[in-house]
């Protein structure tokens, strides 16, 4: 009974500290609002995406059975892997830099295109991101065309077709500005609520009656009175 005694006086503890102090963790949160609010609508560049998808296929000849086919399709699907890494390779990024004549270098360019298969499927999705939503909607499709060529020209294989073109979307993918604040004003709180225990677990003024009692046991004999500085009018 004595524990539960202890918690609940430390716990009403910290809640007096964290009201008396709420001052500081308002201040802090507005802070972080605020900059986090500044630095998302004035400093970062809204990112657009564009995706195009490619099936990759095999067609079979006229004496081909059931089995022959379920083969084709599961190597269909081991090429996707081999697929992807030659959608980004340096070879058909240039050609894809030289055709649409981007003033940006091959890593960048790499760096804001992701390439994935759809599951288990031969299906390849080109997801290009850009700061302008026409251009990533061009570098998409270039880049599904330029891979489709050199696909045939160095496997010697015409295994692969578009299935969605690229559209340019006008609804920036990032930076989502609402999250961004609401994850600092919640983080703004948290270090607001640590300053100020960290400030009561520094403090070690004793301020209450009770406070005596319970670090000093020693009884309380009497109180001095708290004197305003106002003169007493006469």
């Amino acid at each position: 009974m004595e524990d539960y005694g202890l918690i609940e006086v430390d716990l009403k503890e910290i809640f007096l500290a964290l009201r008396k102090r709420i001052w500081i963790i308002i201040l802090i949160g507005i802070l972080a609002v605020l900059s986090t609010g500044i630095v998302n609508i004035f400093f970062l560049d809204e990112i657009y995406s564009s995706s195009t998808t490619l099936i990759v296929s095999k067609q079979a000849s006229d004496g081909d059975s059931r089995e022959m086919q379920l083969s084709d399709v599961n190597l269909a699907r081991n090429l996707v892997d081999t697929y992807s890494v030659i959608i980004k390779s340096n070879r058909v990024l240039e050609k894809v830099i030289s055709t649409l004549n981007l003033n940006v270098g091959i890593g960048t360019l790499k760096s804001n295109i992701n390439v994935r298969s759809e599951g288990n499927t031969e299906i390849i999705r080109i997801t290009v991101e850009d700061t302008i939503p026409e251009r990533a909607k061009d570098i998409a499709d270039t880049l599904a065309i330029v891979f489709i060529d050199e696909v045939k020209t160095l496997l010697k294989m015409d295994n692969v077709q578009v299935i969605d073109t690229a559209k340019a979307s006008h609804t920036p993918i990032r930076p989502n500005v609402k999250k961004n604040i609401t994850m600092a004003l919640i983080v703004g709180n948290m270090v607001g609520i640590g300053i100020v225990l960290l400030i009561e677990l520094l403090d070690n003024t004793i301020k209450t009656p009770e406070q005596v009692q319970q670090y000093l046991k020693l009884p309380v004999i009497g109180m001095i009175p708290n004197i305003g500085s106002d003169k007493v009018k006469r």
